[in-house]
């Protein structure tokens, strides 16, 4: 609204401006044709403060009413239609003024026709750029609402991909202590207390779309606690990690569910020790995440569509960056690597 009032004044600005020199110039030409000063101004005034009123008809008009298909008919119709009227008005002002000059009467009646085509031009014109502005207004108010409809939804898709994340990893860890609880009980208890810490800590930061990579890694480093109570000695973690990049700014719980999904055909299908690499290096100035673990490719299941963590993370990348390529997996000696590249725009 304040970026409409402030165009709608420039429009103003500019129309007055307008205005103002057309009358002057108006002037300077009935003083050339040797009418006097008087009767110059005055004929002036008038004709073009009628010709302001139609020309502000017209640009009212267009701010209320934008004609659709019919709009080059429209604008012939009302600038004939409004100059005709401001014909009749003007030369019946004029003449009751100056209706006992003669020579000026006889000059108004003759140069009607010249009247008529210049204040139609004029109209025209004005028909024209109030159409082409209101347009562009109208246009700018659409896109913006649009924008501000697609943000709503893609917020509210991100907020339905987080919300899903704290179930789906919730419900692996309760089937992880279920399944500790008889043969391991102390090891059960422990591993509800590390929950508890995890998802404390995560509610606090429920309302935050971004963390740095060092909060980020804090909340892995619990996610992995709760993991190593229930893999032992199989499960090993590599965090490689620069300095510069632990303040840059990655979604938030976005490693969790990369690691989970490491960890899920890193581990199920193994019995020996298995190592997960996290390294996060500085690239073209974005952040850049590789998670690697080994795989046993015969027993191992398929890595296509590896799951709800790998497709969360394509899509939210999707609605903030409006990217593709922004997440990579590859297969490379029985090694399956995914690279998430997060550019720095915040």
């Amino acid at each position: 609204m304040f970026t409409s009032s402030l165009s709608d004044t420039k429009f103003k600005a500019v129309f007055i401006a307008w205005w103002v020199v057309w009358s002057i110039l108006h002037i300077a030409v009935l003083i050339n044709y040797g009418f006097s000063p008087a009767r110059s101004f005055a004929d002036s005034l008038i004709s073009n403060t009628l010709l302001a009123a139609t020309c502000w008809l017209i640009g009212n008009n267009m701010r209320y009413y934008l004609p659709g298909k019919e709009k080059y008919w429209y604008v012939l119709t009302i600038s004939v239609g409004l100059t005709a009227v401001w014909l009749l008005f003007a030369r019946g002002i004029l003449w009751l003024l100056f209706k006992n000059d003669t020579a000026y009467v006889q000059s108004l009646r003759q140069s009607s026709n010249i009247r008529f085509g210049i204040a139609f031009l004029i109209n025209g014109c004005m028909a024209m750029i109030s159409l082409l502005w209101h347009t562009q207004m109208e246009q700018k108010i659409t896109d913006a609402r649009k924008a501000e409809a697609e943000q709503i939804a893609r917020d509210a898709e991100l907020y339905k991909l987080r919300q899903q994340l704290q179930p789906h990893f919730l419900f692996n860890s309760l089937n992880s202590i279920s399944a500790l609880t008889g043969t391991q009980p102390e090891k059960a208890r422990h591993m509800i207390q590390q929950l508890s810490d995890f998802l404390r800590g995560t509610l606090k930061k429920d309302e935050q779309q971004w963390n740095t990579l060092e909060e980020e890694l804090q909340y892995l480093q619990l996610y992995l606690e709760i993991e190593k109570v229930r893999f032992g000695y199989r499960l090993q973690t590599n965090i490689i990690t620069d300095d510069e990049v632990l303040q840059m700014k990655l979604p938030s719980l976005l490693l969790q569910p990369l690691v989970e999904n490491a960890i899920k055909f890193g581990l199920y299908d193994t019995i020996g020790e298995v190592t997960i690499s996290i390294i996060a290096k500085k690239t073209n100035e974005s952040l850049e995440i590789t998670v690697e673990n080994p795989f046993d490719a015969e027993t191992s299941q398929t890595l296509q569509g590896t799951g709800f963590g790998i497709s969360s993370i394509q899509r939210r990348l999707f609605l903030l960056f409006a990217r593709h390529d922004l997440l990579k997996t590859q297969s490379v000696n029985n090694h399956f690597i995914t690279a998430i590249l997060i550019p720095q725009i915040i």
